[in-house]
C-alpha cells in the first residue's frame, strides 16, 4: 500500500508567505497524531483499570529503567515541575509501586526505586507497546527498525541527543555513537 498520500491544507487566509514557504507536512502531523493515540491507548486501558494514567505511567517507566533516579533527574528527563511530579509521585509511592530512599552521600536526597509491584506493572506496560512496535516492524521491510530509531532520535532537539542517547542506551553505547 503506497502511504505517500498528498496532504490538503485546511481553507486558511492567504499569506503572502505562502508562495515561498514549503506545504506543512500534515499527513506525517496526522499520522505521528493517530500513531501515537493508538501507542498510549494499549497502555491506558490497562492503567485505568488500576486508576493510573500517562504521568504514572511515565514515571513507573523511568524509575524502573534507572533505579537510584534522583527527583532532580527525573523532572529534568520528564520536563516537568516539581509541583506536576508531587501528586502522580504520592499515589505511586502510596499504592506500594516506586519507594524514595535517602542518598548515600547525601541522606537528604531521595532516590526513587521500583517494587517488584510496580517492577510488573512496567513490565506489562512495555510488553503491551512493544507487541504494537512487533506487529508494526513485521509489516515492514528488514532493517526497518534501526530506521524508525534514527528517524525517533532525528526528531529529537540536537542539544538533547546526546543526553537522551545516555538514558535510553547507556552511556556507554552513548559514547561509541558519537
Amino acid at each position: 500500500m503506497d502511504h505517500a498520500v498528498k496532504a490538503t491544507s485546511p481553507a486558511r487566509m492567504p499569506d503572502k508567505r505562502d508562495a515561498l514557504a514549503p506545504a506543512p507536512m500534515f499527513d506525517l502531523i496526522e499520522l505521528f497524531f493517530f500513531a501515537y493515540r493508538d501507542f498510549v491507548g494499549d497502555a491506558d486501558r490497562l492503567l485505568e483499570e488500576i486508576g493510573f494514567g500517562r504521568a504514572h505511567h511515565r514515571v513507573l517507566h523511568f524509575v524502573n529503567r534507572h533505579p537510584g533516579l534522583m527527583i532532580a533527574e527525573l523532572l529534568e528527563i520528564l520536563g516537568i515541575t516539581k509541583q506536576s511530579l508531587n501528586r502522580v509521585l504520592k499515589e505511586l509511592l502510596d499504592t506500594g509501586h516506586v519507594e524514595a530512599r535517602p542518598g548515600v552521600s547525601d541522606r537528604r536526597q531521595r532516590l526513587l526505586y521500583p517494587t517488584a509491584k510496580g517492577r510488573r506493572l512496567t513490565m506489562d506496560l512495555s510488553e503491551l507497546q512493544s507487541c504494537r512496535f512487533e506487529r508494526a516492524l513485521g509489516e515492514l521491510p528488514e532493517g526497518a527498525r534501526a530506521k524508525a530509531v534514527d528517524f525517533l532520535f532525528a526528531m529529537i532537539e540536537p542539544s538533547e541527543r546526546e543526553r537522551v542517547a545516555s538514558l535510553v542506551w547507556g552511556a556507554d553505547k552513548a559514547e561509541s555513537e558519537r
